[in-house]
């Protein structure tokens, strides 16, 4: 999933033209390459443990990098699931997939009803798509439904109250992030409780900064601040001050930007209330 709440392809309300589509492509092909990003999934992969025959579905599949991943790991006798509510992006996994030659399959839906019967999958994952939904917890209770018994999920997710962005002022950074990002952007922080509520025991917990190249910022920041400063958020003097710093920080070195993203590893009961 992008980080970009107003790019999301986790909005099928939000699906816009043929070169929006290849932006966001490139947004998340871009971030899956920053190696904090490999080092978090990598992790990840390794926590869920994908055996050979799992059945596994990731929410919000993006490209479908992940759920290639999965399907190598459950092999023939598995089935590797990706959703995403973009029409435009699911014809990218479907595309990559073939090329590949590794069979999976990418379905259109949405997080709060999932397509699936319950007690349905091995795994279950979700990558920043939390702080894209207004109702997480509804999210959570459909990946509990179409989990068996001692299925695993594994939810991953951005908390952007750790995100530091130099150089440029705090105050304006704060206001443009804050502008930017979607009605749960600082949900990494509440996975583990989110997992609990609905049932869920907690097997393990991961972290790692992800740390974006200026390749990868540049085009949000300025998009993000070009938004917000049309909506009077900050003004065109902030805006013309904060590109101009982000330039110079650049062109010298002297740049930084990260964000805090959070891996919690969970499974449902064997004696869940709904299965005993």
């Amino acid at each position: 999933m992008a980080e970009t709440g107003h790019a999301s392809s986790f909005h099928a309300d939000r699906v816009g033209e043929t070169a929006q589509h290849q932006r966001l492509v490139d947004v998340l092909d871009a971030q899956a390459a920053m190696p904090s990003v490999q080092r978090l999934r990598r992790w990840a992969l390794d926590a869920v443990g994908v055996e050979p025959g799992d059945r596994t579905l990731d929410i919000g599949s993006g490209t479908g990098s992940e759920v290639l991943a999965f399907a190598r790991l459950a092999g023939p006798t598995g089935d590797a699931v990706g959703l995403d509510p973009n029409p435009a992006m699911l014809e990218v996994a479907r595309k990559r997939a073939a090329t590949a030659r590794i069979p999976a399959h990418f379905v259109e839906g949405s997080a709060y009803a999932l397509p699936f019967d319950d007690d349905f999958f091995d795994l279950v994952r979700s990558e920043r798509v939390y702080q894209h939904l207004d109702h997480p917890d509804r999210a959570t209770a459909e990946i509990a439904r179409v989990l068996r018994p001692g299925g695993r999920a594994m939810l991953i997710d951005s908390d952007w109250a750790t995100a530091l962005l130099h150089p440029g002022d705090p105050a304006v950074v704060g206001r443009v992030l804050q502008h930017l990002l979607g009605p749960n952007r600082n949900v990494g922080r509440r996975l583990r409780g989110l997992l609990i509520a609905a049932g869920f025991e907690i097997d393990d917990v991961g972290a790692g900064a992800a740390l974006w190249d200026p390749a990868t910022v540049v085009p949000l920041a300025r998009t993000a601040g070009e938004q917000a400063a049309a909506e009077g958020v900050i003004t065109t003097a902030q805006l013309a001050t904060l590109t101009a710093d982000l330039d110079r920080g650049i062109a010298t070195g002297d740049y930084h930007f990260s964000v805090t993203m959070f891996a919690v590893l969970a499974h449902r009961p064997r004696m869940s209330p709904r299965s005993s």
